[in-house]
C-alpha cells in the first residue's frame, strides 16, 4: 500500500517561504514536487490555432495568412512561435506549399475541438449579452425622472430600439435601496453625495429656487431673503430622503435649521401645485419651474448667503460599472448634459 501523499499526480499543498499555501502536484512519479504551470503558458492562443487550421485547409501559408488577415511573414513567425511553445514541428515548408507534419495533423485535430468549443462559448456569451441588453431598469429621483430622463431615454431608443426600458421614480434614498436590492440597473440621484454602497458620476447640475405665488408677501419684497428668515418660515417641502430636502437641510443647518414644514409632499409636481395655489412658499428645482416662472404663476424669491446648487449623479452598485444599455444611457447623459 502507498500512503495518501504518494499517489501519482495527487494534489497537495505546499508552503511558500512566506507561509502561504500554494497548489502543487507530484511530477511524473519522480517524487519531486513543482508548482503547476498556468495553462495559458502551455497552450497556444486561439489566433495561432485558427491559423494552423487555415494552413490545413489551404496547404499554403500565404493563403492561410490572407484568410486570417495577417501578412505571410507574420504567419510564419506565429507558426514558429507555436512550434517552440509545443516543442514539435507542425508544418513542413517547401516551394510547393506548406504541409502538416504528423504531429501537426494531430495538433490540428485538437485545435479544431478547441476552436469549436470557443465558438460555442462565444455564442453562449452573445446569448447572455442579448438577454441583458433586452431590458434596462432605471430608478431615478423625481426631478431627474420628470425633467431630464425623458430626453435621455428618447435618445437611447434611437440607438437601441429593441431594449425595453422601465422607469421607477422615487426619492434619492429609494433609488439607492433599489440599486442595492438589484431591482434596478442604473440610478439617478439629486443629493449632496453618492449614497453608501454606490459609485457614481456627475451628469448635470441644478439649482434650487425659492418660489411663491404672486399673491404671497415675499413676491412683493424689494430685497433678498435672509437665510435665517428662510429657515424660520414654514415651507412647502419634499419629504425627508429626497435630494431637494437633503440640500436644503444642509444649506440652512448653520442658520437654525428648517422650521416645521407647512406641507410635506412626495413629488415635485405636488409641491409645485401647492405653491401655485398659494398654500405657501416652496423650494423647487429650477428645471421644474421654467414654465411657471415665465407665465408668472410663480415668482422666484432671491436669497443671499446660502448655497443651493447641487450635482445630479448617475449611480450604480460599487464595483459594478454599467454595461450594455446602462453604459449607453450613461454615455448619452454625458453627451447631452443639462444644467
Amino acid at each position: 500500500m502507498t500512503s495518501s501523499g504518494e499517489h501519482h499526480g495527487e494534489r497537495h499543498e505546499e508552503q511558500h517561504a512566506g507561509g502561504r499555501p500554494t497548489e502543487a502536484y507530484d511530477s511524473g512519479g519522480s517524487g519531486s514536487s513543482g508548482v503547476r504551470a498556468q495553462l495559458h503558458h502551455r497552450v497556444p492562443d486561439l489566433g495561432a490555432l485558427e491559423l494552423l487550421l487555415a494552413v490545413a485547409r489551404h496547404g499554403s501559408l500565404g493563403a492561410a495568412a490572407r484568410e486570417v488577415g495577417i501578412t505571410q511573414p507574420a504567419a510564419s513567425s506565429r507558426i514558429r512561435s507555436m512550434e517552440r511553445q509545443l516543442g514539435v514541428a507542425l508544418v513542413d515548408r517547401s516551394p510547393r506549399g506548406s504541409r502538416l507534419t504528423d504531429a501537426g495533423a494531430l495538433v490540428t485535430d485538437w485545435a479544431r475541438r478547441i476552436v469549436e468549443a470557443a465558438e460555442a462559448f462565444d455564442a453562449g456569451a452573445q446569448a447572455l449579452r442579448g438577454r441583458r441588453d433586452s431590458r434596462l431598469r432605471v430608478a431615478a429621483s423625481m426631478t431627474i425622472a420628470e425633467y431630464l430622463l425623458p430626453g435621455w431615454l428618447i435618445a437611447l431608443r434611437a440607438e437601441r430600439p429593441d431594449t425595453a426600458v422601465s422607469l421607477q421614480a422615487g426619492n434619492s434614498a429609494v433609488v439607492a435601496e433599489r440599486l442595492l436590492a438589484n431591482e434596478a440597473d442604473m440610478g439617478f440621484v439629486e443629493g449632496l453625495a453618492v449614497p453608501d454602497g454606490l459609485d457614481g458620476v456627475v451628469v448635470a447640475h441644478d439649482r434650487l429656487v425659492i418660489v411663491a405665488a404672486p399673491s404671497h408677501p415675499w413676491a412683493r419684497r424689494r430685497g433678498p431673503l435672509d437665510p435665517a428668515e428662510l429657515a424660520a418660515t414654514p415651507l412647502v417641502l419634499r419629504e425627508r430622503g429626497s435630494g431637494t430636502r437633503q440640500v436644503l437641510d444642509a444649506a440652512l443647518s448653520r442658520h437654525g435649521g428648517l422650521a416645521r414644514p407647512l406641507l410635506e409632499l412626495a413629488s415635485t409636481t405636488a409641491v409645485k401645485a401647492a405653491a401655485v395655489s398659494g398654500a405657501g412658499p416652496a423650494v423647487l428645482s429650477e428645471l421644474a419651474i421654467a414654465e411657471e416662472l415665465a407665465s408668472r404663476r410663480l415668482v422666484a424669491i432671491p436669497v443671499e448667503g446660502v448655497e443651493l446648487r447641487r450635482d445630479l449623479r448617475a449611480v450604480w452598485p460599487t464595483g459594478h460599472r454599467p454595461t450594455g444599455p446602462a453604459r449607453d444611457l450613461l454615455s448619452l447623459t454625458r453627451a447631452r448634459p443639462a444644467g
